[in-house]
């Protein structure tokens, strides 16, 4: 079928009252437009039946497994009235009447602009400004986790609106990003036309949900009115020198054509698509976001934010106070060579404890200390460590590994020969890319030499005992032992480990054997692809973005905008030289990191955002969204956001006072019997079942629970194994919203998603549970408005009136208040 359904007599029929019908009138085929049926129900074919399943001569739907096989009809009636009469006929019997009710009140609100917040409001009231993270607009729509958040913040935005609450709840889009780019990529689909139409199914998908939200305020970080002020903002920390370019390594992905954070790269390869990724210098633009380390600490303690969520921010931003230290490389013979190595320690107490140096495999003098014969190593060691990324050569539980290079150093405190090993758990960007291993004392550096057959040496006892037999390295303080050289004039043996820190310090000062060094170490400065730099004319902004044709990457390194020769050749509009235009771009999160300024004041031409708004409206009183974006969006927003404080944009200190994540919707559970290699069922005792014998899915039907297990109905005896998942494409768990306001209704869906849990808590999804809620609006409602009619409609007055509620009414709300 196209767009019309051929519904045809049946001339074949035996039935005798069928004959006479067909003598009576004059049966003709009709042509029913397809949209008649409800998109899920659409015919995929059509067959007859006898037709002593319908009377003649009306119109009757004959429905077997939601699929319609025949219609007939005669001249004698208006077919239009025909399919009014059985449409009401055939029309369901809701408990709970949601396909009148809900329509009805979200045209109502959009109509009238209910939760219109005005741009000029009363501001001897109090305000209330309820932010949702807002989402990026994939092609796959929403899926029932995202209404989790968006229905707490709506809770609590009319909530406070019905206190008398000046209330901005506002949506928008964070609509760059490489999805969109790799599906233009793949397709030939331009970007911008994907974009527009995921943004479209999004908005419509929450509008069908009935959230309050003020529709007049929406953005999209692909506007040009909207990226002329992030590229304002880019401006001012380039004149800050907070915007700097230089020559770094990065994670370089091939066949994206584009920089990764090490956040995005996974096992070496990229975490969306899985293509390689390798670690390559690059010249790059970077944010000196260490300037604002010390205020981005210190201004945790006034947030309330989860204790996690802080503590995960301090874990990267990182304060550590210590000593830089230097070792003389050895040649052969023992004697120094004229090439030193500068190493960064928080422990420098621990000097006489260093039995090996470690340096990056990108160190820029590692080439210059490897030996001929280890050479060959070295150089593939320092191969297979560049198509790492950071958080991979840093994680803990990683098993380490090493080259020799060939080459030892001589320990300042004892003069000592040690090795020089590379490994790649030491970075190029921390510190001086070079650390002294002390194994007795640091986890990480004990395993690298329990692996490697390198000597370890306790000179720190946390007992005070000076026989003290360590069997696992102790990274504590205490008292010193083995720690002292009398010819070089450096004895720390018997004091605390604080004090003996400050004396090895003031030792190496004093000698030229070092300094006192603080650092603050972000585990990652934000870098992207961006003769002389000159900054634009803040009067030239926005710099718009060309229309290209060809958006495949170079495979150069240089951003597909580079293709655009015509717009990249310019004009110095100040000195009218000849010019080219930067042709990388910000990546995707720099949109993020202030659009909730945006939504105060969205139709601003003139600035960022109007001063008096943002002294009303700032901060963000409650900002819900999930536990994922903990650092990469709300540790650079909160820089961003310090940075305009600075500028005088904006008038306090932080942008988010109250942050809420939500946690997970995984999905149904999925029960898993397991086979051992004969094909006989067995019950998951051990570990080892699971990775030994094959599993395969068991339907909900013929499963059962008994105690404290799942196990099969038709054989109690083999357990299976029971398990959540978090909603994936792959494993085909994902739960639509459409779908499931299509058949229970977003009130139903909304109300479950509340009762499922704490919000902060992951939760699995139950369709029962979600036809529970649906069955307890329905006695709601049979409560207010009384029993439906026989054709499942309501008497008139019932589903709306502007009448008082009458005594029983009052008793009977009074009721269900109690619970009864």
């Amino acid at each position: 079928f196209s767009s019309i359904l051929h519904f045809f007599h049946n001339s074949s029929s035996s039935s005798s009252s069928s004959s006479v019908m067909q003598k009576q009138f004059q049966t003709q085929q009709v042509l029913i437009p397809s949209s008649f049926f409800p998109t899920s129900n659409r015919p995929t074919y059509v067959s007859t039946i006898n037709t002593t399943s319908f009377f003649l001569p009306q119109l009757f739907l004959h429905c077997s497994r939601n699929k319609y096989n025949i219609i007939r009809c005669s001249t004698k009636k208006d077919i239009n009235e025909v399919l009014e009469e059985q449409e009401k006929k055939q029309k369901p019997r809701r408990p709970y009447p949601f396909h009148e009710i809900e329509p009805r009140w979200q045209r109502y609100w959009e109509e009238n602009q209910t939760f219109r917040t005005l741009d000029e409001v009363d501001t001897t009231k109090p305000k209330y400004y309820i932010l949702d993270m807002f989402p990026y607009p994939s092609g796959a729509g929403l899926h029932v986790g995202h209404p989790l958040g968006y229905t707490a913040t709506d809770i609590l935005a009319r909530y406070k609106r019905m206190q008398g609450f000046n209330v901005l709840h506002p949506m928008g889009w964070d609509a760059f990003g490489l999805p969109a780019e790799q599906y233009a990529i793949q397709t030939g689909t331009h970007p911008k036309v994907t974009t527009i139409k995921n943004i479209e199914r999004f908005r419509s998908q929450l509008k069908s949900l009935g959230f309050s939200y003020d529709w007049e305020r929406e953005i999209s970080t692909t506007e040009p009115q909207y990226y002329k002020w992030t590229q304002w903002i880019f401006l001012q920390l380039f004149k800050r020198g907070l915007a700097y370019q230089a020559e770094v390594p990065v994670n370089w992905c091939p066949a994206l054509g584009t920089v990764l954070a090490n956040e995005e790269v996974v096992d070496g390869v990229s975490e969306r698509g899985g293509h390689p990724v390798i670690r390559k210098p690059m010249r790059q633009w970077m944010l000196k976001i260490t300037a604002y380390a010390d205020r981005l600490l210190e201004d945790l303690d006034g947030l309330d934010w989860p204790e996690s969520i802080k503590e995960m921010q301090r874990n990267w931003i990182g304060r550590s106070e210590g000593a830089e230290l230097k070792f003389c490389v050895l040649n052969l013979d023992g004697r120094e060579r004229d090439i030193q190595f500068t190493v960064y320690t928080t422990r420098p107490d621990t000097i006489f404890g260093a039995t090996y140096l470690v340096v990056a495999p990108e160190h820029p003098l590692l080439m210059s200390l490897v030996s001929d014969s280890q050479r060959k190593y070295v150089e593939e060691y320092t191969e297979v460590a560049s198509r790492k990324s950071d958080l991979e050569r840093t994680e803990l539980q990683k098993e380490k590994s090493g080259v020799f290079s060939g080459s030892y150093a001589k320990n300042p405190a004892n003069g000592e020969a040690i090795p020089i090993w590379v490994a790649d758990y030491v970075l190029g960007s921390y510190g001086t890319g070079a650390i002294m291993a002390v194994p007795a004392h640091d986890s990480r550096d004990h395993d690298f030499a329990m692996k490697y057959d390198i000597s370890i040496c306790w000179v720190v006892n946390p007992n005070d005992e000076s026989d003290s037999n360590f069997e696992e390295p102790y990274s504590g303080e205490g008292i010193l032992i083995n720690s002292s050289n009398a010819e070089l004039g450096l004895d720390i043996n018997g004091m605390l480990s604080k004090h003996a820190a400050s004396k090895v310090i003031d030792w190496a000062e004093s000698t030229g054997q070092g300094r006192r060094k603080h650092i603050l170490v972000l585990k990652f400065e934000r870098y992207f692809c961006l003769g002389d730099i000159v900054s634009l004319p803040e009067s030239e902004l926005p710099v718009i973005l060309p229309e290209l044709d060809d958006f495949t990457p170079t495979g150069t390194g240089e951003p597909p905008l580079a293709k655009a020769v015509s717009w990249v050749k310019t004009r110095d509009p100040v000195s009218g030289k000849p010019a080219a235009r930067e042709t990388s771009t910000m990546p995707q999160w720099a949109g993020s990191c202030w659009y909730y300024l945006r939504f105060m004041d969205p139709k601003n031409t003139e600035a960022l955002v109007d001063k008096t708004k943002e002294m009303y409206w700032g901060p963000v009183d409650v900002y819900i969204g999930g536990a994922e974006h903990s650092v990469l969006h709300l540790l650079y927003a909160r820089f961003w956001h310090k940075v305009l404080y600075d500028i005088g944009v904006v008038s306090t200190k932080e942008p988010f006072q109250c942050l809420i994540n939500q946690g997970l919707i995984l999905g149904e559970v999925e029960y898993t019997a397991c086979r051992d290699a004969d094909g006989k069922l067995v019950s998951p005792g051990s570990a080892d079942v699971l990775t030994e014998y094959c599993q395969e899915r068991v339907p909900e039907e013929k499963v059962m629970k008994s105690g404290d297990s799942f196990v099969l109905k038709e054989n109690p005896s083999i357990r299976l194994i029971a398990r959540a998942h978090k909603m994936s494409k792959s494993r085909g768990n994902v739960i639509n919203p459409d779908d499931v306001v299509l058949e229970y209704g977003a009130d139903s869906l909304r109300l479950y998603e509340m009762f499922m849990g704490p919000l902060r808590d992951s939760k699995t999804w139950s369709t029962g549970g979600i036809e529970g809620v649906h069955r307890f609006l329905g006695r709601t409602w049979r409560l207010v408005v009384g029993q439906p009619l026989p054709d499942g409609s309501f008497r008139d007055g019932t589903v709306a009136t502007d009448d008082e509620p009458t005594l029983d009414q009052l008793r009977a709300l009074h009721k269900c208040d109690r619970g009864n």
